[in-house]
């Protein structure tokens, strides 16, 4: 496989001696997924995230008794990877990492651990022991999955100058400033959600002004308005199922179609692909499409708009489907690739 093929890279639950991180080509015209290479990252390198500038990717390690960040370089002509460096989180079970626009810092959420931190990046590559460690507080009303802080992703704001974190056990979004003079964060904004929505990922609008979050536990997607000083207003709701629908359900991913015209969730349990139409502060059902596997925790849409391709964590696939420019309907192509557990994909 050549170079002239976009690299993605894939973050898996995998036991701590079994190849857990895999680097993927992609076609960009067929959607077809060939593996490059495959590494042994530890138990459950569930997320990765990539650099912004630079052939290095990161992965969120659940190792005991405390997280692990490895660092890997990317050859971008063959996939291989490398191990740069590896250091402890911060806290207990990380489940989500994310690295700033400048390429400076890593940001990691710790769901068992209940905090967040944040890392410096060196400049080959490596990631530095954390600078910042802030656990969250407080509890909301249900009573398995939120009686303690749970946050489930940290999301650097388009400006960079904010890090926005929902707390899946609270019911909040956390918002802090990123201080970078001093390799810290501090706390901003806390944007209280209704009791029992349980919010997990978020996503921005192109043009910065939206941001739309997916509620876990009671399956909705809240749309926020966002000022020019970061801060979030609640502007509407919409469920990601049927009326009718009355089975168990967890939603996972939320993103934002490059278009900026049309958001995508998916659904565990049900097992589906919800697009929305935007309309202004609303969003709008448009349509429903079976992720062809199950448990479909989480899913990514390529630079170029035109395919998504879903992790279905429970069946062992990454499946692509064709997005539909002009609907925002999905069809399922004929193109996967067989992995075990996948939990995220990224591009590179």
């Amino acid at each position: 496989m050549t170079q002239k093929f976009p690299i993605a890279v894939i973050g898996t639950y995998s036991p701590a001696n079994s190849a857990g991180v895999h680097t993927v080509a992609v076609n960009p015209d067929t959607g077809a997924l060939d593996q490059l290479d495959s590494v042994v990252a530890g138990p459950d390198p569930t997320f990765v995230a990539s650099h912004p500038h630079d052939d290095y990717i990161y992965a969120a390690v659940r190792a005991e008794p405390e997280g692990v960040i490895k660092a890997f370089q990317v050859d971008n002509d063959t996939g291989e990877l490398s191990l740069v460096n590896s250091v402890e989180s911060g806290a207990l079970s990380p489940c989500h990492c994310s690295v700033d626009a400048t390429g400076e810092y890593l940001f990691v959420a710790h769901y068992t651990g209940g905090a967040v931190s944040m890392l410096p990046l060196k400049a080959d590559g490596g990631v530095a022991a954390p600078t910042a460690v802030i656990e969250h507080s407080g509890s909301s009303t249900d009573p398995n999955r939120q009686t303690s802080p749970h946050p489930h992703s940290v999301n650097p704001g388009p400006d960079n100058d904010y890090l926005y974190v929902p707390d899946l056990g609270t019911d909040q979004v956390v918002i802090y400033d990123i201080r970078p003079e001093e390799d810290n964060i501090a706390l901003y904004q806390t944007v209280d959600i209704e009791p029992g929505s349980g919010p997990r990922h978020l996503s921005f609008s192109p043009d910065d002004e939206y941001v739309y979050l997916i509620n876990e536990l009671d399956s909705t997607v809240t749309v926020f308005q966002r000022t020019l000083d970061g801060e979030l207003t609640k502007e509407s709701k919409v469920s990601t199922l049927p009326s009718d629908f009355d089975e168990k359900n967890k939603t996972a991913e939320i993103q934002v179609h490059p278009s900026g015209r049309y958001v995508f969730a998916s659904n565990r349990g049900r097992d589906t692909i919800v697009t929305f139409a935007v309309d202004g502060d609303e969003l709008h059902r448009i349509e429903e499409a079976p992720t062809g596997g199950e448990w479909p925790r989480h899913f990514n849409v390529c630079p170029t708009g035109e395919t998504l391709f879903v992790e279905n964590r429970d069946t062992d696939e990454v499946i692509a489907f064709d997005i539909d420019i002009e609907t925002g309907g999905l069809t399922q192509t004929e193109q996967r690739l067989n992995v075990t557990e996948p939990v995220c994909l990224q591009w590179i």
